[in-house]
């Protein structure tokens, strides 16, 4: 039947073949590219990232094959996976759920269900895409991490409230800590800014409170566990 071609698996009595690997491989490495392309659209990257993406259904594929069916080496191979995230910079929600979906895809590939695979990814990045272009009226602005330098003679406590009122829809002072042998303080706050409200005024409102001092505005910056 259509449907055994389409969802059974091409790995039978769980004996590897050389046309099952490259076929497999092929496959995994066209649901790559896929995966790859359509993470360009709408989504800032880098070329390594792409080529990542690109690459990491076929890389999966073929682990999967080799341990299939002995337990030990599975084993080892998910202890090696779980040390990915401490030698890998942490990224965002839309990184992480491309590297998942590239995984998943790996995994289905490597165990013979290529159409399962094909059809998996199609559907997952196509949600993406739609659900990244819905606004959600508003509400999932994104976070952004406001790092201010000050002078030691001014009062921090409050003092860019009334520019955060104008440009942002919250703004929470996390950490403050002296530079300069404590001639500088360094605010570190967590603000969201207002539809169409203007950075570039933002900043240039606190420069002229800061003395002109360095200030910094960037994604929300993480930890890592080991740094905790």
């Amino acid at each position: 039947m259509t449907t055994d071609y389409i969802f059974g698996s091409i790995i039978t009595n769980g004996a590897l073949t050389g046309g099952t690997l490259i076929i497999a491989t092929l496959c995994s490495l066209v649901i790559g590219c896929f995966i790859a392309f359509m993470y360009t659209i709408k989504n800032n990257y880098s070329k390594s990232f792409i080529i990542t993406l690109a690459l990491l259904p076929a890389i999966v594929q073929m682990i999967i094959m080799l341990v299939n069916g002995n337990i030990g080496a599975g084993v080892a191979v998910a202890g090696t996976f779980s040390l990915v995230r401490f030698r890998s910079a942490p990224g965002s929600g839309k990184e992480i759920t491309s590297i998942f979906l590239a995984m998943a895809a790996g995994l289905a590939t490597g165990m013979g269900y290529i159409g399962v695979a094909a059809i998996f990814t199609v559907i997952i990045t196509v949600a993406n895409l739609i659900l990244s272009s819905i606004s959600f009226n508003g509400h999932g602005q994104e976070e952004k991490t406001l790092k201010i330098t000050i002078p030691e003679s001014l009062d921090f406590e409050g003092v860019f409230d009334d520019i955060f009122s104008r440009y942002t829809d919250k703004a929470e002072l996390e950490e403050v800590k002296t530079s300069g042998m404590g001639s500088l303080y360094k605010l570190t706050y967590k603000i969201v800014l207002r539809q169409k409200a203007s950075t570039k005024g933002m900043i240039d409102e606190i420069r002229q409170r800061n003395g002109n001092l360095e200030i910094t505005c960037s994604r929300p910056v993480m930890v890592r566990a080991e740094e905790l």
